[in-house]
């Protein structure tokens, strides 16, 4: 199958994007761009743990109310989160209730704080995982990797939760840490330059 289609202005896309509208700005501006922004990284996990058995669609339509939640998942305040908090956050309509995966953020909102005490950056740890070219499977052709079953360990070895390889694997997807944008797809090359303009 061809794993581009064209877009609303005729130039070719990632197949994918055309599944739901809103999905096209959120391919064109953010998925597979280079972040080295904390919170940003720490948001994407968070959000890659709640997509557990869900669609990303309804994780994207909720996002706004994720931030809202979780102070804009700035880790340093989510770590000082309480029982209360998780009761309060298993009422809100506008995310997704599940005891665990709040109960995920708040833990690794916690690690985070560690990572960074020993790291300097969540970005400076995340982005020694970042696959060399040759270890890369073709675009969107796999659903875990090499890199993201060594960040998936370790991660979970420094006490992390709801990182398993396949979330771990979407994370670096969308964070930019490989570019799998399929081949044709006119966001390829855009990222391409932004990894290449990227201070790792």
């Amino acid at each position: 199958m061809n794993a581009t289609l064209p877009g609303p202005d005729g130039r070719l896309r990632c197949r994918w994007c055309a599944a739901a509208p809103e999905f096209l700005l959120y391919h064109d501006t953010e998925w597979g761009f280079p972040v080295d922004d904390d919170h940003r990284l720490f948001e994407k996990l968070c959000l890659e743990g709640f997509q557990s058995g869900l669609s990303w669609r309804t994780i994207l339509a909720k996002r706004e109310n994720f931030r809202a939640a979780f102070h804009d998942f700035d880790f340093d305040r989510i770590a000082a989160f309480t029982d209360t908090d998780v009761e309060r956050l298993l009422t809100d309509k506008g995310i997704v209730r599940h005891r665990g995966k709040i109960a995920a953020v708040i833990n690794n909102a916690r690690r985070a704080q560690d990572l960074v005490k020993q790291e300097g950056s969540l970005a400076a740890y995340v982005w020694r995982f970042e696959p060399k070219t040759n270890d890369l499977a073709e675009p969107q052709t796999a659903s875990i990797s090499a890199a993201s079953i060594a960040l998936s360990k370790d991660l979970k070895k420094r006490g992390w939760s709801f990182v398993g390889p396949t979330t771990v694997y979407a994370f670096m997807q969308a964070m930019g840490l490989i570019n799998d944008h399929a081949d044709g797809c006119i966001i390829r090359e855009l990222v391409a330059q932004a990894r290449v303009a990227f201070k790792r």
